[in-house]
């Protein structure tokens, strides 16, 4: 998976956020404009939501790309949510799983994805494997380095450690195992989010009592989609934005927007949405992208 986003506000399709936008991620998964490693998200997808006075959210998720599903477009129409989260994926290996390495992961009320790759997996993480349950390594989803990020995190979830935190924590303690890694984590459970950025892009939309979104890569190029700095960790709920060191972060409820600072708004003014979005072209075929995508040294996530 490569490109992800989490939504809590009012009611909305599904579209609204993963198809209609001139940039959404039905099109960042062939045309991505701030992917750093990786070049097609065509290796599956996902979307998990929560019901109205259901916690455990819904997901659909298939192992192919996201626009050769006529189904999915008929759900996004009609399905309502209120949060919400989605990825594209580009696998390291192709077909390994299927399916079942698409995120969004579950557990409960959580919904979870991982935007990177581990190099090494699965021996640079190795050492790490003695800090699960036995039972958590065999109920994992997939064999991937991203299933095992996110059995990390929830046995920290489970213990009761804040949500933020606990991404915290599996990433420094991944990262110490495979300093390389790049690990995006996006945790939601359908009324906060918390996210990463280690390794690769995150931004942010917050229209404070109102709605949040937090995405890999902003979905338009409306102004306020603030760029959230690398190795940080965001904390999120419909009431505003949060940010604080990997290396020291911080649970705290959550309080005003931080683009509301005269520092964030220098720095976010003077690094501005590039690439405007172009006119939305017709849906590829998975060969055509394949073909068309230009030569790249950079290894693909999972």
């Amino acid at each position: 998976m490569c490109r992800h986003l989490a939504y809590l506000g009012p009611e909305e399709p599904l579209g609204r956020f993963v198809v209609e936008p001139g940039h959404s991620l039905y099109r960042q998964s062939w045309a991505p404009r701030r992917q750093r490693y990786g070049t097609v998200n065509a290796d599956g997808f996902g979307v998990g939501w929560y019901a109205s006075e259901d916690p455990q959210p819904a997901r659909y998720r298939r192992a192919g790309p996201i626009w050769a599903d006529p189904s999915f477009a008929d759900l996004a129409r009609v399905v309502r949510t209120g949060a919400l989260l989605a990825a594209v994926r580009d696998a390291t290996l192709a077909g390994a799983d299927a399916e079942a390495a698409a995120a969004p992961f579950a557990a409960g009320r959580w919904l979870f994805s991982h935007n990177g790759a581990i190099p090494g997996w699965p021996q640079s993480v190795a050492s790490l494997v003695p800090l699960l349950p036995p039972v958590d390594l065999l109920s994992m989803e997939a064999r991937t380095d991203s299933a095992f990020v996110w059995a990390l995190a929830l046995h920290r979830l489970r213990s009761g450690t804040p949500p933020g935190l606990a991404l915290a924590e599996t990433v420094l303690q991944v990262a110490e195992a495979a300093p390389t890694a790049r690990l995006n984590l996006l945790l939601t459970d359908g009324e906060t989010i918390a996210a990463t950025a280690w390794g690769d892009s995150l931004w942010y939309l917050s229209e404070p009592g109102h709605r949040t979104v937090v995405a890999s890569e902003p979905y338009d190029d409306a102004p306020r989609w603030r760029e959230v700095p690398d190795r940080t960790l965001l904390v999120a709920s419909r009431r505003g934005v949060t940010l604080a060191p990997v290396e020291n972060p911080i649970e705290s409820p959550i309080g005003e927007p931080v683009e509301d600072g005269p520092a964030q708004d220098a720095r976010i003014q003077d690094d501005p949405v590039e690439n405007p979005v172009e006119t939305r072209a017709s849906s590829p075929t998975l060969d055509s992208v394949r073909a068309g995508a230009p030569p790249s040294p950079k290894e693909p996530c999972t």
